[in-house]
């Protein structure tokens, strides 16, 4: 049994930094290391798609200093990391409203989903200004703007932010917290859940291997007997 989509709540970055001393952007910055070890190991692996979530709808009710930031590091990031992504063939893919984003801020997500278009050793979908519900809602506008005037569930499959995916085999999530925030809500139906103490900074490459082996315990019956 493969496991081709895993997504990837990344938290505790926050408490990593403040258990610390530390200012929580400084958390932010190392859980953006961490998530670059996952993807090298990821690809080794031979995952083909990566889900994370970086910035949630409900984010924007964190102090504006701290979301400044952490917009701040990610443009860092897009610009820093876009020859690496493409160099090693990874896709970059992005599910979320981009309505109420910055017009530059928009454009540099475009730009990069179109530099590595091309990527065939991974792709990495990347949550941002998403919520479940949200993509919910945006699907069934969209199906119904196509004149699909009863949807049906693979209709609205279809008609997700990005529909070539596949379904997500498992979800993790770091920090000891056991819920999935909206993450992928309508793709996680039969998905298997995993949940782990260690907060994201402290993620290494081992633990893609880790989950592999937790994975490879389940068995997927998707409601059936066998």
């Amino acid at each position: 049994m493969k496991l081709r989509h895993l997504g990837i709540i990344m938290d505790g970055n926050g408490r990593w930094a403040e258990a610390r001393g530390l200012e929580r952007f400084e958390g932010h910055k190392e859980g953006f290391n961490a998530l670059l070890r996952l993807i090298d190991r990821a690809i080794e692996r031979e995952i083909e798609c990566l889900s994370v979530f970086a910035f949630s709808i409900e984010n924007w009710k964190r102090p504006e200093d701290e979301r400044r930031k952490l917009f701040s590091l990610f443009e860092s990031a897009i610009e820093k990391e876009r020859t690496n992504l493409k160099d090693k063939g990874i896709r970059v893919v992005f599910s979320g409203s981009r309505e109420n984003l910055e017009k530059s801020f928009v454009a540099k997500m475009s730009s990069l989903e179109s530099y590595t278009a091309s990527g065939k050793n991974l792709t990495i979908q990347v949550l941002f200004n998403y919520s479940g519900s949200d993509e919910i809602t945006r699907l069934i506008r969209r199906a119904v703007g196509k004149g699909i005037k009863s949807p049906t569930f693979d209709d609205l499959l279809a008609n997700r932010d990005n529909p070539e995916l596949p379904m997500p085999d498992m979800i993790v999530r770091s920090a000891g917290e056991k819920r999935l925030s909206g993450f992928l809500l309508l793709q996680s139906g039969y998905t298997e859940l995993a949940f782990y103490d260690r907060l994201f900074p402290d993620w290494n490459a081992e633990m893609i291997d880790n989950i592999i082996i937790e994975y490879s315990k389940r068995k997927r019956k998707f409601g059936g007997l066998i």
